[in-house]
């Protein structure tokens, strides 16, 4: 899954019809049979956003969130901006401060062209800019803002999930990434060829349409997929890779589908009506009652 135009789309392959995207849209009903064995989805080509197929189409595990086998993660790996191995690009990057939930808050860089669309795709609740220039800038400042602030570059996303449900309001989260965004861009040591981006807050709640799809206590995750599977709801919320479903016949319940568990799988469309079936899911508690998280 990925984010265009602030929609949540699925990417996905077809015999004969090669790469197409589908747009989901809240309030639309969403539904699959799982099918076949879950294969390896192969390599990231060149900027295009396309894939060489794995040559071995190895089988990869159901419970994994990342649809490859090790060769095929390993090649991903050593082409990424965060392998170093792309000292030389001429594109501008960004740095940003991303903000999940309170008191958690991680630093990062993306591909100037690309907007806001990694911050989507991370499942940021609230982002701010901090600079603009060349990859290596960027790189250097992102060190910076974790040896200095100790801001972290990563944030496992059960985490995030976690504290999803209990959110502070926009101003509260706008007023900390705030405070953020003045300490890291008063730092010394500031790389000269990183312009400085005055402080302006994106909030995502509005799109991932969080108030809706809130969860309380009664929401659950799908754990992971098997062949004969079925999911099905209507889509009341987005964030990050997962989709917020209301399922039929269960009130106040949300089924929370990371869409990386569906990836690699063979789907086939299911009627309406149809009913979550034969798949593994777990109860998904707000982050207060999971002690030790934090």
């Amino acid at each position: 899954m990925g984010w265009r135009e602030g929609l949540p789309v699925l990417g996905w392959w077809g015999e004969g019809r090669g790469e197409r995207g589908s747009a989901l849209r809240v309030g639309e009903g969403l539904g699959f049979r799982v099918a076949g064995v879950r294969r390896c989805l192969g390599v990231w080509r060149g900027g295009g956003g396309r894939r060489t197929v794995c040559p071995e189409r190895a089988e990869v595990g159901a419970g994994s969130t990342r649809a490859q086998c090790e060769g095929c993660a390993r090649l991903d790996r050593a082409r990424s901006v965060a392998a170093d191995t792309m000292a030389d690009d001429p594109r501008a990057y960004a740095v940003y401060l991303a903000w999940f939930g309170p008191g958690m808050v991680k630093v990062g860089i993306t591909r100037g062209d690309r907007g806001a669309a990694r911050l989507l795709e991370q499942g940021a609740v609230a982002f701010a800019w901090l600079g603009r220039g060349p990859l290596m800038a960027a790189r250097r400042a992102e060190e910076l803002l974790r040896s200095a602030l100790g801001v972290p570059d990563r944030v496992p996303y059960a985490r995030k999930r976690a504290v999803r449900g209990e959110l502070s309001p926009a101003g509260v989260r706008a007023a900390e990434l705030a405070e953020w965004h003045g300490r890291a861009v008063g730092l010394a040591g500031w790389p000269e060829a990183l312009e400085r981006a005055e402080f302006a807050v994106v909030d995502h709640g509005g799109v991932f349409r969080l108030a809706e799809a809130e969860w309380g206590g009664a929401g659950a995750l799908v754990g992971g997929l098997r062949g004969g599977a079925v999911v099905a709801g209507r889509l009341v919320g987005a964030a990050g890779p997962d989709l917020h479903l209301a399922r039929e016949g269960s009130r106040g319940a949300v089924l929370v589908v990371d869409t990386r568990l569906m990836a690699g799988w063979q789907l086939e469309a299911v009627g309406e009506g149809a009913v979550t079936d034969g798949v593994e899911v777990r109860a998904l508690e707000p982050a207060h009652r999971q002690g030790g998280l934090f």
